[in-house]
């Protein structure tokens, strides 16, 4: 039987070895980044003994801010961070929009911030431009974003 574990382990190393070598060859490109959206936040609810409720945002969008379509991003802050792939959303022109705004609150906020980018829908690889500050409504669970009432922070270059 322990003969047996051996040859199987040496096979397992040998194949190990064999495609270490043949991933180091350079005859694959590097693949190009891609956003990954994953919470980076420390567990308010743990530290501060209040409970996370889910809060849901709805826009009004400002025709001045929208263009021909405003990609945004949720940026985690207290009291709320982002719910999976509820941090993106896609506001366009004619009231369109993809996406939807989910977040994980202790409260609910007066001031929330995304990164933005006046793009069309599709345009998940896009560097974004800067921060927008946005102030918020509430109503129970339900908050509303009036794009209208945000004020565009410097640009990602301006923090160089």
């Amino acid at each position: 039987m322990k003969r047996i574990l051996m040859i199987f382990a040496l096979c397992a190393v040998t194949i190990n070895m064999a495609f270490a070598a043949d991933s180091g060859s350079g005859n694959t490109p590097a693949p190009a980044p891609r956003i990954s959206i994953f919470s980076t936040s420390t567990d308010w609810q743990a530290l501060t003994g209040l409970r996370y409720s889910e809060y849901r945002g709805e826009f009004i969008p400002s025709s001045n801010l929208v263009g021909r379509g405003l990609v945004l991003y949720y940026l985690d802050g207290f009291p709320c961070y982002g719910l999976g792939e509820g941090v993106r959303v896609w506001i366009g022109p004619r009231n369109t929009h993809s996406g939807e705004l989910r977040l994980a609150c202790l409260y609910a906020p007066t001031e929330i911030k995304f990164t933005w980018l006046n793009a069309t829908r599709d345009a998940d690889d896009e560097q974004s431009t800067g921060i927008l500050t946005c102030p918020v409504e509430s109503n129970g669970r339900e908050l509303t974003i009036d794009l209208a009432d945000c004020e565009k922070g410097p640009d990602w270059d301006e923090y160089r």
